[in-house]
Parts: structure tokens; sequence; C-alpha cells
């Protein structure tokens, strides 16, 4: 966990100090320029996902024109910030968001919280962002909803170590937006038994679009604490982003350990900020981070058995992917 931090650490120092912005008005030109030369010069996934930045300013500096009214003006500049097609991708300003949810939307939901009520109720117990329960047929249930909400080491040895009775755990992610890696490798060190390389991390060099750093090894420090060893089940669907999908990334590498459920919904690059002329902030993915063969996540990690929760299913309160999940476990 701590190597992580270390090259997270470097990299954020290094962007910061390697590259100073150039001067802009603060006109409706002014801005729209400055939001594309940020863009052009820092984000990380322009090769990878064949975007031409060149072809995209032609086509948006003709909507520009400084008649234009600042909630116009925010219309389209979030609209060229979709053309990347990344949910770290965000302005905001006083008045709103500019955000893209496409990575999500089109697909099915895979997660009903009213249907997790008939397994878990409502006498489960937590553990800082932990929501846990033994099941009836002795299995585990974890549900982890945001990687943003904080865990402690006290937290997962006492709930796993309440689990080293049952015949395997269901660790449900589904809907986890993201939020601390830290958190993410806390939880992933629970079920490693050695070292283990997960990932790769770059960070830019210069303005070129593939001006990248080597890539720099991620590791999986085993905890000090409890670790688990019998079946682990993992949950996924679409809504599992960032910190959720680099998780599951890591999780890929530990033994034991199945996937089910849909295709994350990726967002594997590390997220940096700066500012317009206007002072709307701008957030954008810099440094891409690799699974273990250096192959990109940027768009989501399949799962080891892809399942969506049926109709059939829904309509009698039951949750497809829990119950392919039980079966998984309670199999030999």
């Amino acid at each position: 966990m701590g190597y992580r931090f270390i090259i997270i650490l470097l990299c954020s120092i290094f962007f910061t100090s390697c590259f100073e912005e150039d001067k802009y008005v603060n006109t409706k030109k002014g801005n729209f320029e400055a939001l594309w030369k940020i863009m052009d010069e820092h984000y990380c996934f322009f090769s990878y996902k064949n975007i031409d930045w060149n072809e995209v300013y032609a086509r948006y500096s003709e909507r520009i024109s400084e008649s234009m009214d600042n909630e116009a003006l925010f219309t389209v500049l979030g609209e060229m910030l979709a053309e990347v097609q990344d949910g770290h991708v965000n302005m905001v300003a006083n008045h709103d968001v500019a955000r893209y949810w496409k990575w999500f939307e089109d697909y099915p939901d895979n997660f009903d919280s009213k249907i997790q009520k008939n397994y878990i109720g409502t006498d489960y117990s937590i553990a800082g962002g932990l929501k846990y329960k033994i099941l009836d047929d002795n299995v585990g249930y974890i549900y982890y909803g945001s990687f943003s909400s904080g865990i402690g080491e006290a937290n997962i040895n006492q709930v796993l170590d309440r689990m080293a009775v049952c015949d395997g755990i269901i660790l449900d992610i589904r809907d986890n937006g993201g939020g601390l890696l830290t958190n993410s490798d806390k939880l992933a060190s629970h079920f490693f038994n050695q070292k283990t390389l997960v990932g790769y991390i770059m960070h830019k060099t210069g303005k070129g679009h593939d001006d990248f750093s080597k890539p720099y090894e991620i590791f999986v420090e085993p905890s000090d604490g409890v670790k688990y060893q019998k079946k682990v089940v993992l949950l996924t669907n679409r809504s599992c982003y960032s910190a959720a999908n680099d998780f599951v990334n890591s999780m890929r590498y530990a033994p034991n350990v199945t996937i089910v459920g849909d295709r994350t919904g990726g967002g594997s690059g590390l997220p940096f900020s700066s500012e317009l002329p206007n002072g709307w902030s701008i957030r954008f993915s810099a440094s891409p981070i690799l699974d273990a063969g250096k192959n990109h996540t940027e768009f989501g990690i399949n799962p080891d058995i892809e399942i969506d929760m049926t109709d059939e299913d829904i309509a009698k309160g039951l949750d497809t992917i829990i119950e392919k999940a039980l079966l998984i476990i309670k199999s030999n």
C-alpha cells in the first residue's frame, strides 16, 4: 500500500512542477483556448481512445463567440469534454457540473437495494464503510458502497474474523463509484498471501500526447492482519468505477477469487485538476494505470462469470447475481 502511495505522490509532484500553463485572457475565446490546451497537453488517453483532438478544436471553435452568455459557453465546453468519453473529466462552475455518465447510463443496473434487503434485512452490522452479515446458508456477505467511506484495519480484521466460520464470502461492490485508492489497497491486502504485482502507473513527461514515463510497478502487499483463505466471490456491475475498478483489477490476482456480474465501468486514469481564466475548475485523467499485463482498463474489466439480474428473478425479489455467488461458494 505504501509503495503505491509513494508512486502517486511522486507523480503528483512531478506533474504539478513540470508544466507551466499558458496565460489566457478571460474571454469566451480565451476560456475555450485554455480548456482545449490544458487537455491537449495533459490528458492521457488521446492515443488509446484514438481521439483527434485537433479535429475537435476545429469543430468546437466555430461555436464560440463573445456574444454568447456563460451558460451557453458552459454547455459547449462541456460537450467538447464529453468527446473523450471519460467519467473522470469534469468542469465545475458555480451553476453546474459538466460530467460524462455514458459509461454506465446505457447498461443494466444489475443492483437493487430493495432486493438486497431481502438478503441482509435491516439487522446487518456496520464496520466503517462495510455492511456485513452471515447469511442463513453460512455464507458471509459484505457490501462496500463507496471507497470514499472510511475503513480501518481494525474494521476489516473484525469482519473477516467473524466470517472465519463461513464457507466463503460474497464481497459486493456494485454501484461503488470509487473514492480513495488507499481504501482499495487496504481492503485488497487482506486477500493476498504474498506481495503481488497488480499493475503499472505512468505519468506525463512532456506536452505531447504520447510523452509518458516508463511504467512503474504497483504491488499489493499482504496485510499484517487477518488474511481470508476461503472462497471469495466479488460482485460487480457497470457502476463500479475509478477506485472500485482499481480494486477489481487487484482482486483478479488474488487466490480463491471469482468475479461475477457485469463489466466494470472503468476509469483507470489518475485525475488531476486545473482552472480556466474565469475560475471554472477542470478535472481530467493525467496518469494512466495499467493492469499487470500492461493493458488499459479505462473502459472496464470483464468478470470471470458474466451474468445480469433477470426480470423473472427481480419479480420474485431475488438477486440473480447473489444467487449465482451462493451457488459458487456452496459448490465443491
